[in-house]
């Protein structure tokens, strides 16, 4: 993985079909495209919500992202955007930092709906894994989803991480409560992995 172009923000290789490249601010139309899906936002707690919630969220990473681009250093939350090679979103994933831990960042994605089982979301976890552990000099890479989100979980356990944790109930959903479980690993266990 080419990090240096990636940081220079320069679309990169995600796999033979993919490529990534970080947040910009055109790429908000389709963020709000891909998040107005109820089917997208079944297993995100802070969806669905009105867009302007989405903007002051995403607002910032975006103009952290631009200045980091300019300065040639990485944003404090290394945002990704994937694209296939005909421009089409595929969705993003995203390296946030844990407020007051250096060294300590969650790892976390969202794709389209017409992007799911197409190996996108095991693709990006591995290759933001590999840049927290390679290039961000993270010691703790950490997760977590709904229960029934075998998809995430499922894309996360795939990827090497650990099963370290249950709420049990945590989330109020339609029908009842789901769990909140979370998955985590640490330099060493990358490191042995590779």
């Amino acid at each position: 993985m080419n990090v240096d172009a990636l940081r220079q923000g320069q679309s990169i290789p995600l796999t033979d079909d993919y490529t990534m490249s970080l947040i910009r601010h055109e790429d908000m139309v389709d963020i709000l495209a891909m998040l107005a899906n109820p089917n997208v936002t079944t297993y995100l707690f802070f969806a669905p919500a009105p867009d302007a919630l989405y903007h002051g969220f995403f607002d910032p990473i975006i103009e952290d992202t631009v200045q980091a681009i300019a300065e040639d250093r990485w944003p404090e939350h290394p945002t990704v955007i994937i694209r296939d090679h005909q421009g089409q979103y595929m969705g993003m994933g995203g390296l946030a930092q844990v407020m007051l831990l250096a060294g300590n960042m969650e790892v976390g994605y969202q794709l389209p709906e017409h992007a799911w089982g197409k190996g996108i979301a095991t693709a990006i976890c591995r290759a933001l894994t590999q840049l927290a552990f390679t290039t961000l000099d993270v010691h703790k890479l950490t997760a977590d989803c709904y229960g029934q989100n075998a998809g995430s979980y499922k894309t996360l356990e795939k990827c090497g991480f650990r099963r370290e944790g249950c709420l049990t109930g945590y989330y109020k959903v339609e029908h009842g409560a789901d769990d909140r479980l979370f998955y985590g690993m640490t330099a060493e266990q990358y490191a042995e992995m590779v």
